[in-house]
């Protein structure tokens, strides 16, 4: 059986940069779909499903900021953002706003791949199993719940989501920016809170966290024995 080809949206007021990525990527198996604008994206979005988007944030009418927005909102998909070069506030409300990853124009395809591979290469993990132990706590995804001395405490969304994450990748240390993408959120306090709040979950000792441990200066990080 032939392996499923990645099929990207590209999305490019500039012709000749829509046709060279489009060009490029399709001589390295992947199926590119073109847009010129977010209206048409989103007609291409509504009947089509992408593994990846690749948006310009400075397009006439709606921006790839807004319709990065307008994607993050309804699906997970991966959203790698072409900036102009110096703009560095555009780069940064875009990573915040859910972006994968950002390209400075002009760019060499060759860089595009390979950005485009690092992304395919964290979202194309093994699902997680349904129940998940750590010590003596079992999580359950699925139903988010978690399990505690025979006591069943509920998880909101929010904590799934990074729960999920860092049971991807035991041992990462993961920083409070890479936290707030996860959940899209940027204040730092409420990111701590949401920490504190999982450690009283999963922890027999909170204050004293054998799991979901502090990394003094860099953030935090989950072991699983």
């Amino acid at each position: 059986m032939s392996k499923k080809k990645i099929h990207i949206l590209v999305v490019d007021d500039d012709n000749r940069i829509r046709e060279l990525v489009k060009q490029y990527l399709e001589e390295n198996d992947f199926t590119i779909t073109t847009a010129q604008n977010a209206v048409y994206a989103k007609k291409k979005l509504e009947v089509i499903k992408f593994d990846m988007l690749i948006l310009d944030i400075m397009m006439p009418g709606e921006s790839g900021l807004s319709l990065t927005r307008y994607v993050k909102d309804n699906n997970p998909t991966p959203v790698i953002l072409l900036t102009a070069k110096g703009e560095t506030q555009n780069r940064i409300e875009g990573l915040e706003t859910g972006a994968d990853d950002y390209l400075g124009k002009p760019f060499d395809p060759k860089e595009l791949l390979l950005r485009i591979n690092n992304i395919l290469k964290k979202v194309q993990k093994p699902v997680l199993a349904k129940e998940i132990q750590i010590g003596d706590v079992q999580i359950n995804l699925k139903k988010l719940t978690i399990k505690l001395s025979n006591k069943v405490i509920k998880i909101n969304p929010q904590e799934r989501k990074v729960l999920e994450k860092m049971l991807e990748t035991p041992g990462k240390i993961f920083s409070r920016f890479e936290i707030g993408k996860i959940i899209n959120i940027s204040k730092e306090r409420t990111i701590d809170v949401l920490i504190t709040r999982l450690r009283q979950k999963i922890e027999s000792n909170p204050k004293n966290p054998k799991y979901l441990q502090t990394v003094r200066g860099s953030g935090y990080v989950l072991w699983l024995k």
